[in-house]
């Protein structure tokens, strides 16, 4: 699936979220998500190479954790994230075949999230990473075949605005936590 994904830090998170509130949005319960990236043998940050992400998902205490595999890969020049995802009954083995295949692991996050699912499909989401500093909102939206990547952006990119946000990152959160390394 194709996505176009943006996110800012936050300047203030009581303010971003006053201001959500005031529109009627308000965000889910605070979940939890723990990722595991796996790279490949000569990755580059910033190049197309893929990236194999195996997260574990807390959503409540009385439920057992999901566990997902995902396959993403940022293409730099058209601005898009093509992430592929799939649930796995057994963490350890998917592991093991992630490492057999060659690609070593490179960073761990873990990280607080809550989501609101707006009108026009767009996912927002509010994120609290260990070991970065404030808080992030990240909007994903999943592109169709009659969307135009710069149309998408400009949309994203102007519901931040319209939220008080500028402070936009091309870092994911994986090259963040490296860097802080």
């Amino acid at each position: 699936m194709k996505k176009i994904i943006l996110k800012c830090r936050l300047k203030n998170r009581d303010d971003f979220e006053r201001k959500l509130s005031d529109i009627d949005m308000d965000f889910g319960s605070v979940y939890w998500q723990y990722d595991r990236v796996f790279v490949p043998r000569g990755y580059k940050p910033h190049s197309s190479y893929p990236r194999l992400i195996m997260r574990t998902e807390m959503r409540a205490l009385d439920r057992p954790p999901r566990y997902e595999f995902i396959m993403k890969r940022h293409v730099e020049d058209s601005g898009i994230d093509i992430v592929d995802a799939t649930v796995v009954r057994d963490y350890s083995e998917t592991v093991k075949i992630i490492q057999q295949l060659g690609f070593k692991l490179e960073a761990e996050i873990s990280r607080r999230r809550q989501e609101i699912t707006m009108e026009s499909g767009i996912k927002l989401y509010l994120d609290k990473v260990e070991n970065v500093d404030g808080y992030y909102a990240k909007m994903e939206a999943v592109l169709t075949e009659d969307d135009k990547v710069s149309e998408v952006r400009e949309e994203i990119m102007n519901t931040f605005k319209t939220l008080g946000q500028s402070n936009f990152s091309g870092d994911g959160y994986y090259e963040m936590v490296r860097n802080n390394i």
